[in-house]
């Protein structure tokens, strides 16, 4: 059997599947509204529904479990509440105390720094404005995907995200895509 696999630029207010079986399936986006996808086709870990960014899609289980069991490094941009000091971003590359499935859970260390606020697709929603103070943007890069892990790590040292977008998965970036556009993807260039 001949393997598909692809690369997506996930709008915000998609959710990172193709069924849902929730209560409130009428009302939510999928991916399949985005592209026409081969059978079988299932989303490469998970993106929540208001984070934005890079997603793969595979029709191959292994690709899927090599990417999100494996140590293959994630970065994403977070658009933060506040002016993020020194202080939080050294806990973060430390490892910090969050709750998975409501379970306490110490993330592994991470790479952080500041950067400046990326060329990004306009945000999809209203993020406040400075008259409610400053903002800043930092780059997490982790191994780990725990559910809405780069949130809490965030929260977690007093700087909430605003806004997240997924902008590498190994070696590959978001950086030939558009909001929702899909290309195929080489599954033999996502090691670094």
């Amino acid at each position: 059997m001949q393997h598909h696999y692809f690369k997506l630029y996930k709008p915000a207010g998609y959710l990172s599947q193709f069924v849902n079986n929730g209560p409130k399936k009428k009302s939510k986006k999928l991916l399949g509204e985005l592209h026409t996808f081969p059978n079988g086709t299932m989303a490469v870990g998970r993106l929540d529904e208001n984070t934005e960014g890079l997603l793969f899609l595979t029709t191959d289980g292994a690709f899927n479990y090599k990417i999100t069991k494996g140590t293959i490094e994630k970065e994403y941009f977070a658009q933060v509440d506040g002016l993020i000091t020194d202080t939080a971003i050294k806990e973060l590359t430390q490892g910090v105390d969050i709750s998975v499935n409501s379970k306490p859970y110490t993330t592994l260390p991470a790479k952080v720094k500041t950067i400046e606020a990326p060329t990004l697709a306009p945000p999809p929603f209203k993020i406040r404005d400075a008259r409610h103070g400053p903002t800043s943007w930092v780059s997490i890069t982790i191994t780990e995907g725990k559910f809405r892990q780069v949130r809490k790590m965030t929260a977690k040292v007093g700087f909430p995200t605003l806004r997240l977008v997924r902008y590498r998965i190994g070696a590959v970036t978001i950086n030939d895509l558009e909001l929702a556009a899909v290309k195929p993807l080489d599954p033999l260039i996502i090691d670094d």
